[in-house]
């Protein structure tokens, strides 16, 4: 069965000294944008109570200045943005009366670089010269026929001329550069069910995935990743100059971004694999609820915020969407001090970050395959007592990144 998909293609941009004005003209466009409607909504709250709608703001927009900056199409992509920054606002203090509304774009004295959206009368796609021309506002052309000529590379894996249809482009500041987000439109061949099998995912720091399937524990670690963070990220600071980042400096911040990329999707391809070969259709991913209004959370920010528990989600669900495996989001509360044999929850049963020893039953193994599993019966229960480890929690398997190939691959089979 084909299904209709939207999927986003990033691609970085080959002639950035030629472009990267023109874009940065864009984006500061973008953010005046937002922020004269931004002005406008206060004075019109503060005069009637209320907030206008996206329709209000766009006809008052038309007539000022700034409009004409950018294409017709991608100023009222901006005022769209802001109108849904406003509904998640109220949204968002039916719960919390203390959340603040949407504020203005800016940073010290200066606008930052907003996303800049080109729909489909704002930009001409050549796939097979990898190349897209992105329109000007009429007050930014210096001629009627003024455009900016953006040449871009995207993953190999990746042929922009296969897909059915670009709906949009989006020009997105990263921080260091500038990067086109290709949002497509595609058709994919879909699987049936890969079968009546539940295997449920315990993430984390150390042990990235661990996966608890109905016939075996397999953990998946992040060694590779952490070697890679500390040598680009050292490699960044290193070459920091007192000018701002160097080339090299971008070299390693972009080089490292490619890797996690690659990583992640690799991770989740295999996961997804390994459930189609079980026959698992059904695949339950822990997912931390309120963890970071929680005491641990506040005290480990630094290292939550690192975790790229979302990335791997959305991984996962499209993966096994194509596949014929139901990805789920369960929360992950409590799963980590609970015995996934007996059920017993003393907190004392979690000895440490690898270990866990229940005091009732007696079940000693890996913590983490502990959690994996307490996801997995979270969708199929398995009655206390019922003894499926055959010593698999203490001794699970490890599948390891090889950096050589490329894939992740049984420890023994990884060659160092």
């Amino acid at each position: 069965m084909a299904i209709g998909v939207t999927r986003t293609y990033v691609g970085s941009i080959k002639n950035q000294q030629q472009v990267c004005d023109g874009l940065d003209s864009l984006g500061d466009s973008a953010s005046k944008i937002w922020n004269v409607a931004r002005w406008t909504a206060d004075r019109i709250w503060d005069a009637t109570g209320e907030i206008p709608d996206v329709g209000v703001l766009k006809a008052y927009m038309k007539n000022h200045r700034c409009w004409n900056d950018l294409n017709a199409q991608s100023s009222q992509k901006v005022i769209e943005e802001l109108s849904d920054a406003f509904q998640s606002w109220f949204d968002l203090r039916q719960n919390d009366p203390k959340a603040n509304p949407p504020g203005y774009r800016k940073h010290g004295d200066t606008r930052p670089k907003s996303t800049v959206t080109f729909k489909e009368d704002g930009f001409k796609h050549d796939p097979e010269n990898n190349r897209v021309r992105l329109s000007k506002g009429s007050n930014l052309k210096e001629h009627w026929s003024d455009f900016l000529l953006c040449e871009y590379q995207t993953r190999p894996d990746v042929d922009l001329s296969g897909v059915n249809r670009v709906q949009n482009v989006r020009a997105v500041w990263n921080g260091d550069e500038w990067e086109l987000h290709f949002v497509c439109k595609v058709s994919l061949e879909t699987n049936d069910s890969a079968g009546d099998g539940v295997a449920g995912i315990d993430l984390g720091i150390k042990n990235i995935a661990v996966v608890a399937f109905p016939d075996e524990y397999v953990l998946y670690p992040g060694n590779s990743l952490k070697q890679d963070k500390h040598y680009f990220t050292r490699a960044e600071y290193d070459t920091e100059g007192e000018n701002g980042p160097s080339e090299k400096s971008r070299w390693a911040r972009r080089k490292l971004a490619e890797r996690e990329m690659h990583f992640y999707h690799t991770l989740t391809e295999t996961i997804i694999a390994e459930c189609v070969e079980r026959g698992v259709g059904t695949l339950a991913v822990s997912w931390p609820e309120d963890v970071r209004e929680s005491d641990w959370g506040k005290t480990a920010n630094k290292k939550l915020h690192t975790w790229a528990f979302d990335r791997i989600y959305q991984y996962l669900a499209y993966k096994g969407e194509i596949r014929g495996v139901n990805v789920l989001k369960e929360n992950e509360w409590n799963t980590s001090q609970t015995c996934s044999q007996c059920g017993d929850d003393t907190k004392a049963n979690r000895k440490h970050r690898g270990l866990y020893v229940c005091q009732s039953c007696g079940l000693v193994g890996n913590a983490d395959c502990n959690g994996a599993e307490n996801m997995r019966q979270k969708i199929t229960p398995s009655p206390h007592g019922e003894d499926r480890s055959n010593g698999c929690v203490a001794q699970p398997s490890v599948h390891l990144f090889d950096a050589k190939s490329g894939v992740f691959a049984p420890r023994e089979q990884v060659v160092s």
